[in-house]
C-alpha cells in the first residue's frame, strides 16, 4: 500500500440539507406529538399507551443497534437506564399523557415549554449546583409569571378554565424531565446515545406499566372500543414521535451547537398550539397568546443566559 492509500480518508461534515431535514423533523415531529397524544387518550388508558409506546418504541430501536452490532448494555448502564427512564418517561411523558385527557394540547405544550426553566431550577438545588445569576433568575421569575397567567388559577369554570389537576401534572412532569435529564449528565461510563434511548425506553415502559397495572387499566382496557383514530395517533407515536423524532434529535446534539438544537424549546410549542387549533378546534384566546409569549420570551432569556455563562 502506498503512502497516499494509507492517508486517512477526511469526514465531510453533514450537508445542509442534513441540518434542514433534522431541524424540521425534530421541530414538526415532537410539536405534533401533544395533538397525537390528545388524540390517543380519546379512547386508551394513558399509563397504558404510554408503556405499550415506549416498549415497542425500544424494542424496534435495541433491535435495529444489535443487527448493526452494538454493544449491549452493562448492568450498571441498564440501572442507570431504569433510573433516567423513571423520570423522563414515567414522571415526564406519562404524566403529560395522563393530563391530557382534560388539558388541551396547545397548552400542554406550552406549560411544557417551560421546561427550560425547571432544568435551571433543579440544577441550582442539585449537589454542587451553582445559583443563577441575575439575568437568568429574572429570566426565570418572568416564565414562571406566564405559566401562572396560562394557568389562571383564580378562574374555576368557563371556557378558559383549565383543570388543577391536569395543570400540576404537566408541571410535575417538568420538574421530573428537568432530574432526569441532569442524571443522564453526571452517568459514569454511559452507554452510547442510540443505545442508552432504547434501554431507556424499555426501562422506562416498565415503570409505567407498573402503574397502569396498579391502576387497573390493562384489565379495564377496552381493545375492541378503542378507536381505529386513536390507533392511528399510537403508531405514529411509536414509529415517528419515538423513533424519527429522537434519532433526529441525538444526531442534532453531535452535529449542531448546543445552542442551536435548543431552539426545538421555542418552536414545538407554536406547532402544538397551530396544529390543535387546525386540527381539533382548540382555543387559542388572548391570554393564550400573551403567555404563551411571555413563557418562551423567557426561555430564550434563560437559554441565552446559560450560553454566555459557559463562554466565559
Amino acid at each position: 500500500m502506498s503512502a497516499i492509500d494509507s492517508k486517512p480518508v477526511p469526514v465531510q461534515p453533514p450537508s445542509q440539507r442534513a441540518y434542514v431535514f433534522a431541524f424540521a423533523t425534530v421541530y414538526l415531529v415532537w410539536g405534533s406529538t401533544y395533538l397525537a397524544i390528545r388524540v390517543a387518550v380519546e379512547s386508551m388508558p394513558p399509563f397504558a399507551l404510554a408503556a405499550v409506546r415506549f416498549a415497542l418504541a425500544g424494542a424496534l430501536l435495541m433491535a435495529f443497534l444489535r443487527v448493526c452490532g452494538a454493544a449491549w448494555p452493562t448492568p450498571r448502564q441498564w440501572r442507570d437506564a431504569a433510573v433516567s427512564g423513571f423520570f423522563l418517561l414515567l414522571g415526564g411523558n406519562g404524566l403529560v399523557t395522563w393530563a391530557e385527557r382534560s388539558v388541551p394540547s396547545g397548552v400542554t405544550a406550552l406549560l411544557i415549554g417551560s421546561g427550560p426553566l425547571f432544568v435551571v431550577l433543579v440544577e441550582w438545588v442539585w449537589p454542587g449546583g451553582a445559583r443563577p445569576r441575575a439575568l437568568t433568575a429574572a429570566g426565570m421569575l418572568l416564565g414562571f409569571a406566564g405559566v401562572v397567567w396560562l394557568a389562571a388559577p383564580w378562574e374555576h369554570a368557563g371556557a378558559g378554565a383549565l383543570p388543577p389537576a391536569g395543570v400540576a401534572g404537566i408541571l410535575i412532569a417538568c420538574v421530573s424531565w428537568a432530574i432526569g435529564s441532569i442524571y443522564g449528565r453526571h452517568v459514569r461510563t454511559p452507554a452510547s446515545s442510540f443505545t442508552a434511548a432504547a434501554a431507556q425506553m424499555l426501562a422506562g415502559s416498565g415503570s409505567l406499566a407498573l402503574v397502569a397495572i396498579a391502576r387497573g387499566e390493562f384489565s379495564g382496557w377496552d381493545l375492541a372500543a378503542t378507536t381505529a383514530r386513536s390507533w392511528t395517533a399510537f403508531a405514529y407515536l411509536v414509529l415517528v414521535g419515538s423513533l424519527a423524532g429522537y434519532s433526529a434529535f441525538v444526531w442534532l446534539v453531535k452535529h449542531a451547537s448546543a445552542a442551536q438544537t435548543a431552539t426545538y424549546a421555542y418552536v414545538n410549542p407554536v406547532v402544538a398550539v397551530f396544529l390543535g387549533w387546525l386540527l381539533l378546534g382548540e382555543p387559542v384566546g388572548a391570554r393564550t397568546l400573551g403567555a404563551s409569549a411571555v413563557i418562551l420570551g423567557a426561555v430564550v432569556i434563560v437559554t441565552l443566559a446559560k450560553n454566555r455563562t459557559r463562554a466565559v
